[in-house]
């Protein structure tokens, strides 16, 4: 595992919305619930947590879509509507961004994955922290520690 180059940006599959990532991320993920499989059209969902004051929107207004929920606003590209990022209210210090966006991907791989009890039953992701549902609070500051100490030692 590695960190991206920084600063880092991304986008929406058509480039209305363009973000800006200038702080090293927090942690990587994969999410088997049944909402991030149909939001994804995919086994699951792949996201990069980074610190909300290294994550800037640099093009375009990003609206929030999906399950419009005040808790766990998911932001989309109002022309195309990919799934950009989402702002967990309950971890505001962080900005969840899907990991494909970023225009460089080759540095991504899942460290935890979250919800393994919703998981298709082929879905493999090579994290190696696995939840049968969300982590809770208390686990996120150890596993972004981990986190850390692994991207550490590449």
């Amino acid at each position: 595992m590695r960190h991206p180059d920084l600063p880092g940006e991304g986008g929406c599959r058509c480039g209305a919305v363009r973000f800006r990532v200038t702080q090293p991320p927090l942690i990587t993920m994969a999410c088997h619930c049944t909402g991030c499989q149909k939001m994804s059209a995919s086994a699951f969902s792949t996201s990069v947590a980074f610190p909300a004051d290294g994550f800037e929107v640099i093009k375009g207004e990003p609206v929030i879509s999906g399950l419009k929920q005040a808790d766990l606003p998911h932001y989309f590209c109002p022309d195309c509507m990919s799934w950009m990022f989402t702002r967990p209210a309950a971890l505001d210090f962080m900005v969840n961004i899907r990991a494909t966006l970023f225009d460089e991907t080759g540095w991504y791989a899942p460290f935890v994955e979250t919800q393994t009890a919703e998981k298709l039953s082929w879905a493999e992701t090579g994290a190696p922290h696995g939840f049968e549902r969300f982590p809770g609070p208390d686990d996120m500051g150890p596993l972004i520690e981990a986190y850390a100490k692994a991207t550490a030692a590449t």
